[in-house]
């Protein structure tokens, strides 16, 4: 493979990965917990863009109210990580790598 074309795949790829992250970006999921008492939304870049908690849960008490967040925090990192995965996957697919 000459150097010219390695340059060329490198800089298509470059380009995909910057379009992919911009999606990213513009890509939002929601977390759930407590069956919708708390939803987390974000984005694929990992930014909370909103946060929305049922008044009732919070007569809960702290620890409770925590704990809710946090496993909605961590179902919308779940679906955000699948969803880098698949649009970043999507990117580089069929791009040769370097021997």
């Amino acid at each position: 493979m000459d150097m010219d074309t390695l340059m060329q795949q490198a800089k298509e790829l470059q380009d995909k990965v910057a379009a992919a992250q911009d999606l990213l970006a513009k890509t939002s999921v929601k977390g759930l917990a407590g069956a919708g008492d708390c939803i987390v939304e974000m984005s694929g870049k990992y930014d909370l863009l909103n946060l929305t908690i049922n008044p009732a849960i919070l007569t809960r008490g702290a620890a409770d109210v925590a704990e809710i967040i946090k496993t909605a925090f961590n179902d919308a990192k779940a679906k955000a990580d699948t969803t880098i995965d698949r649009i970043m996957g999507e990117a580089t697919a069929g791009m040769p790598m370097p021997e």
